[in-house]
């Protein structure tokens, strides 16, 4: 027992820690917020253009869908970082992070929404359409809103997993959480650090799922 404490709870070095394992966990909170903003955000926007029905654009789209969420993550992450400057782009850790799994997500996000989409009965649209509502305003006012309540437990569960993909942005030296950590792990030959970041990773993510749970639970009450 006394070794578990001396490696993997030691004081003295997580004290020793904090600093730099916060520093990053500023990083990863400021990552996840911008991944889930962009990429929700994007495949709805995604979901919406294929509801115009114009066969190119869908192909486009359902191309850009299938290969990001065939593609591992840490893959994209390497190859936008390390790729893209062959033409001329180059971008920080912060900025690929942040791109890459906001792309996945919307990838996730697009075909969350438009399986919401067509899950809504027919009838809605016929309905609308006999009380003379055009079919941008029947999508926007009544079809949407349902598809955001059956979309919400999927959304959100898949919103926190790719999320959590933050880590790997110790790939391209972002300086996050997992990454502060085991720089100061090799230092101090010690992994309580590590502790200290899982620590820091619960202290975020718990409430996000407590969230998630929260938001299902009053999206299945307005049903």
């Amino acid at each position: 027992m006394d070794r578990i404490l001396e490696y993997y709870f030691n004081p003295k070095v997580i004290a020793l820690a904090f600093p730099n394992v916060l520093a990053g966990f500023r990083v990863t909170v400021a990552v996840t917020l911008l991944i889930i903003l962009f990429g929700i955000a994007t495949g709805l926007l995604l979901a919406l253009l294929r509801c115009a029905n114009l066969r190119p654009l869908n192909a486009l789209i359902v191309v850009y869908v299938d290969v990001l969420r065939t593609l591992p993550q840490l893959v994209i992450i390497v190859f936008i970082y390390f790729g893209l400057p062959y033409v001329g782009l180059t971008l920080s850790p912060f900025v690929t992070t942040v791109l890459s799994l906001a792309m996945v997500l919307s990838a996730f996000s697009s075909e969350i929404f438009w399986s919401a989409i067509m899950a809504v009965p027919r009838g809605q649209w016929d309905a609308a359409s006999a009380l003379g509502f055009g079919r941008v305003r029947t999508l926007l006012q009544i079809i949407l809103p349902q598809a955001f309540r059956l979309s919400v437990p999927l959304l959100t569960n898949r919103a926190i997993s790719i999320s959590k993909g933050t880590a790997l942005g110790t790939a391209v030296s972002l300086p996050e959480t997992l990454g502060q950590a085991q720089s100061v792990t090799a230092m101090v030959a010690n992994p309580s650090p590590l502790t200290l970041a899982a620590a820091f990773y619960v202290l975020f993510f718990l409430p996000l799922v407590v969230a998630s749970r929260w938001i299902e639970w009053r999206s299945a009450q307005g049903r």
